[in-house]
């Protein structure tokens, strides 16, 4: 730069409102939204406490619901169960059953919005009674081989189904390899997978696990398969490995406290890097506005801001369709 004041005044592009639309660096729109739903049995909407403006939906809700993210231009929703205790077990055995809460909504969905993608997630925890993303032995220590043959099950009926999107969020070793191969042998080419791939440990999980009925459930902790905070190179490695094994896009897992990892994965790869805006970063943001400190469309718009500029591709977000209002208005 070699201009300097008064000659250079940054504020001048920043006078008018059409002149920061014309420079801004990063645009945000519905486009950029994955729109995270809670599936359920029964009929009713069911509000879910810890999470203000966020319900489990019956099959036929969810359907409204992925017709309501078409009309919003929101491409993409993303599933999680809600499974029945007296189907949860040791072995987590329903995640693979064909007919399971899971499948039966994917195949409502994409019967009645086939032009909408759906993601879904693939792990132990909502099937299980002991709250685990896997299969854990007499000790309690979750097995990463046994978990990732029952994973490649899951995920077969998933795509059987129709997924359109893979989602391992188990952090096991090796599960994308196996997924990729059982979904090319499958004749699933065109099955994506979106891995995973830098998930930590958080506390901020605490609403998500009440949402899919695990709280409560799980047994110890989940640190010996989910990232350390502290880490950051670490992170590059999962990522490095999950590409490598056939991944087409990779997660990183909370996201307001980790754009740095989001930054540092887009750089280093150059691949489409989603981040998820977690449950328990949704209620601090609700819980702002319920306290008066803060103006929830400035809250949402600037934290999903923030997401696009530390490189993502795109957000799971609990407030996409406020957000893609807010976009479209």
């Amino acid at each position: 730069m070699t201009a300097s004041f008064p000659a250079l005044r940054l504020r001048r592009t920043r006078a008018a409102d059409w002149s920061r639309r014309m420079v801004a660096e990063n645009v945000l729109t519905s486009a950029d939204l994955i729109w995270p739903m809670f599936v359920s049995v029964g009929d009713a909407e069911e509000p879910v406490a810890s999470l203000p403006g966020v319900s489990r939906w019956p099959i036929s809700g969810i359907v409204d619901r992925a017709r309501e993210a078409r009309s919003l231009g929101i491409p993409c929703i993303a599933l999680f169960p809600n499974t029945p205790h007296d189907l949860r077990s040791e072995d987590g055995r329903e995640a693979y059953n064909a007919d399971n809460l899971m499948c039966r909504a994917i195949r409502a969905i994409k019967d009645a919005v086939p032009d909408v993608g759906v993601l879904t997630d693939v792990a132990l925890d909502p099937y299980t009674t002991h709250g685990h993303d896997g299969l854990v032995d007499a000790q309690g220590y979750v097995l990463n081989d046994a978990t990732s043959e029952v994973l490649v099950r899951q995920a077969l009926a998933q795509a059987e189904a129709g997924a359109d999107i893979i989602a391992p969020s188990d952090m096991m070793d090796g599960r994308v390899g196996a997924i990729r191969g059982a979904l090319e042998e499958g004749g699933f080419f065109n099955v994506q997978i979106m891995a995973y791939a830098a998930k930590y440990a958080s506390a901020f999980y605490g609403p998500f696990r009440e949402a899919v009925g695990s709280r409560g459930l799980l047994q110890g902790d989940k640190k010996t398969y989910q990232m350390d905070p502290a880490n950051a190179e670490e992170a590059l490695r999962e990522v490095s490995l999950d590409l490598a094994e056939g991944a087409d896009s990779v997660m990183v897992k909370p996201g307001l406290s980790y754009l740095d990892i989001v930054l540092r994965v887009k750089r280093a790869f150059e691949v489409p890097v989603f981040a998820y805006q977690v449950s328990g970063e949704y209620a601090m943001i609700e819980a702002a506005v319920a306290a008066g400190a803060g103006d929830r469309d400035g809250l949402v718009l600037e934290t999903l801001m923030a997401f696009k500029r530390a490189g993502c591709s795109g957000v799971l977000t609990y407030h996409a369709a406020h957000a893609a209002r807010l976009l479209n208005a």
